[in-house]
């Protein structure tokens, strides 16, 4: 709401500041009783640092040990479309290779999120003034949404090696081969092809966006989340309406 007021004020406040005058805009320090107006340069430089601490905080915390495996919107578990190859190795006593792969293939994606924040944050740096607008008009998820919808594909491109470097470091696609020849051995059944590390870099983005749209929520609405003076200016106004 706040951040909508200021989007609703900014037209005013360049005219008047075209004909020499200033019109307050909530947020920031204040001269004598008036609050000083948010520019434009302001409101840019708090919508980046809000997407660049969020995504930070999003990859540290995806990034940890367990982070995807002990986390249930985030746990990556065996691939959907092959559970029924899980179903027949787990008949055939192989219960702790389909653990252990699962485990790896979390394992995987833990690692790879180190990756994430210096790509989100070169995103941030390429926005245009159009698309912080907005981010400023849209929910309490709109810097998200806007990272989903146009970097999604240049975060899949990018992941997909590190996911595959990673999953070979950890072992996961030594089991994913081993349960898949298990299955593939069994009379009359049709063979496995999984892109594994298709699937895995797909729920590792969609893991850390999960993540992303809380920190994002967090800055919006909590102070504690406004880490640095520029977020706290403009997110955090106080001042006469």
């Amino acid at each position: 709401m706040k951040m909508r007021l200021i989007l609703l004020l900014l037209p005013i406040s360049i005219l008047f500041n075209s004909c020499g005058l200033t019109i307050p805009i909530p947020g920031g320090p204040t001269t004598g009783n008036t609050p000083a107006p948010l520019t434009d340069a302001e409101i840019l430089a708090g919508l980046r640092e809000a997407i660049e601490v969020g995504s930070r905080k999003a990859s540290q915390s995806a990034n940890r040990t367990d982070g995807y495996f002990k986390n249930p919107r985030l746990f990556i578990p065996f691939p959907s479309e092959a559970q029924n190859v899980a179903d027949k190795v787990r008949q055939l006593g192989f219960n702790k290779l389909v653990d252990d792969f699962v485990l790896t293939l979390n394992r995987g994606a833990e690692d790879a999120a180190s990756k994430a924040a210096p790509i989100f944050a070169d995103a941030v740096k390429k926005m245009a003034w159009e698309d912080v607008k907005g981010i400023l008009k849209g929910n309490e998820t709109a810097a998200t949404d806007y990272f989903r919808k146009h970097t999604r594909k240049p975060l899949y491109d990018a992941f997909y090696p590190v996911i595959k470097n990673s999953l070979d470091q950890v072992q996961a696609t030594k089991h994913w081969t081993d349960i898949t020849a298990t299955y593939n051995k069994i009379p009359l059944v049709k063979p496995v092809n999984t892109d594994l590390t298709a699937y895995a870099t797909n729920r590792a983005l969609d893991g850390l966006f999960i993540l992303l749209a809380e920190e994002e929520g967090k800055i919006r609405k909590d102070p504690v989340s406004r880490i640095t003076d520029i977020l706290k200016r403009v997110f955090g106004y106080t001042g006469p309406m």
